[in-house]
């Protein structure tokens, strides 16, 4: 078997590391240090487990083993401080957490050739960033087509839903004339992404594709004309511009792939995407059963985070929303599953979002769950995710601008989300607190065409008619309320949480007439 990474291949039968067409002296130990973590890289690998497989179980000091690990970084480039292949989880272990493909040996072939064979898909989407031609006259701007497709693939590569070819595997591609099948058979990658870049007369126009690699069907086009000014934030806003088009993409059509997929057959990740697909619907039903299909997903695989993030999510909009038959246990629930989330991943970006929003809601807002929702931006900033669970923490914690700012920013990233109702709900609920009534009607009527059972909105229209004296639609907003949250009095929808700050909000859903 070889293990395919970056531009390492990891051949288990050789015994041998390559590192493009070099061969990377390591000892028998290190080796097996890194056979092992590879093979397991879908759980958290204990200390016992290492010293039981590597050393027989003999006695290892925690010298050695560390001095084990650093020489296996080491051999991948990668260091105990940066944690990008080799991370440790502190009391728990370690684990491999790069992106592998695996792909069977084939006859007369280089080892150290990554593209040689043919490796299976991966499970998760997955794209390689071709590199860009550079149209322009000037052979001296190639610079900048390269830094452009560096940028995004970087960025592609901080969602942990897809798996991205590493730049330097794509780039073998460069100058060369290409067949897009052929491209994604040497790869094994489902999409790929390739395009061109013009620089003339102060401007700089960029034109990507999207391709399905197995059919040869187009996803996906656009171009960009921008004014060259500064190349580097020339660079971030086009990156944020695809990045953004292209990803939302990417994960529906492996939703939709996973739907297709016979029940026997689905995987955990699968069992994940239909979760994913269920809970979009935010309805009663569909929250019901993306909980229950998340939890066949960690049945499956104890280890995986997200699903069980995702669950914790679920039962707090449960709560959050009145369709709770024991709200105690679910918030329970929601807790005591983005707690397990954590400990599998506290740097995952998604589960970060998730945790800092239910945390906030459950126990209030304090600098942890501000420090979270930050931490899961940095790590990525063009995820429509992080950048609305930032929205909803903010306004939690009583700062409606910049909740503001991050609901748009999420709005900027991904405007077709299926989502966007909760968002442009929440930045109408954060308008109210700004006296800005006007513009929260504004908000709460689109949140409500977008989605006319989410009571939120209402709720929203409610409160900001009450307080411009427009009663009569005040008083069919409130209606509207009672319709699709039966059970709705002010009173007990605070008492569900995350409503501290809300104080002009409420005041309007009293003087709405709604029961307190």
């Amino acid at each position: 078997m070889r293990y395919l990474f970056e531009e390492y291949v990891f051949d288990t039968d050789r015994r041998e590391l390559h590192r493009g067409e070099d061969v990377v002296a390591v000892t028998p130990q290190v080796f097996d240090l890194l056979d092992y973590l590879i093979r397991n890289r879908e759980r958290v690998v204990s200390k016992d487990d290492l010293i039981n497989h590597i050393w027989n179980g003999r006695s290892v000091s925690d010298a050695a083993l560390t001095t084990r690990l650093n020489a296996a970084r080491s051999a991948i480039r990668d260091s105990g401080e940066e944690q990008r292949l080799i991370r440790t989880l502190p009391r728990k272990g370690f684990r491999f957490v790069g992106q592998v493909r695996e792909a069977r040996e084939a006859d007369g072939r280089d080892a150290g050739d990554a593209s040689a064979g043919a490796p299976a898909l991966p499970d998760k989407p997955s794209i390689a960033v071709l590199p860009f031609l550079n149209m322009s006259d000037d052979p001296e701007q190639e610079y900048f087509a390269d830094g452009m497709v560096e940028e995004i693939t970087t960025a592609l590569s901080r969602f942990r839903s897809l798996f991205v070819i590493a730049r330097n595997s794509s780039f073998t591609f460069k100058g060369k004339a290409v067949d897009i099948k052929e491209v994604g058979r040497r790869l094994g990658v489902h999409y790929v992404l390739e395009g061109s870049v013009r620089k003339a007369l102060g401007k700089v126009r960029i034109t990507s594709q999207l391709v399905d690699a197995v059919t040869g069907a187009h996803i996906w086009a656009d171009s960009f004309e921008r004014d060259l000014t500064d190349v580097f934030a020339l660079q971030d806003e086009v990156t944020a511009a695809v990045v953004s088009a292209i990803q939302p993409k990417l994960f529906q059509a492996r939703i939709v792939l996973a739907t297709r997929q016979r029940p026997e057959n689905l995987t955990a990740y699968d069992l994940y995407l239909r979760a994913v697909q269920h809970f979009r619907s935010m309805t009663r039903e569909g929250l019901l059963e993306a909980i229950t299909l998340a939890g066949h997903a960690l049945q499956l695989d104890p280890s995986f985070g997200l699903a069980a993030a995702l669950a914790a999510d679920c039962y707090l909009i449960r709560v959050a929303w009145g369709f709770a038959a024991d709200p105690l246990f679910e918030r329970k629930e929601a807790v005591r599953l983005v707690r397990l989330a954590l400990s599998v991943d506290d740097n995952d970006p998604n589960t970060l979002a998730w945790a800092a929003v239910i945390s906030s809601f459950v126990d209030g807002v304090s600098e942890n769950e501000i420090e979270m929702a930050n931490r899961a931006v940095a790590l990525n900033p063009y995820s429509f995710h992080t950048l609305s669970c930032k929205g909803h923490v903010c306004r939690f914690a009583g700062r409606p601008e910049e909740a503001i700012r991050s609901f748009e920013h999420a709005m900027r990233m991904n405007p077709l989300d299926p989502a966007r109702h909760v968002i442009l709900a929440g930045i109408g609920m954060a308008l109210i607190e700004l006296g800005r009534f006007d513009e929260a009607i504004a908000a709460g009527n689109k949140a409500r065409r977008q989605n006319p059972s989410y009571s939120s909105a209402y709720r929203c229209l409610a409160s900001a008619f009450a307080h411009v004296g427009r009663k009569t639609e005040a008083r069919d907003a409130a209606a509207r309320v009672l319709e699709t949250d039966p059970a709705f009095t002010i009173s007990t929808w605070i008492a569900r949480g995350g409503q501290s700050h809300a104080k002009l909000l409420i005041e309007g859903l009293r003087k709405a007439g709604l029961p307190e």
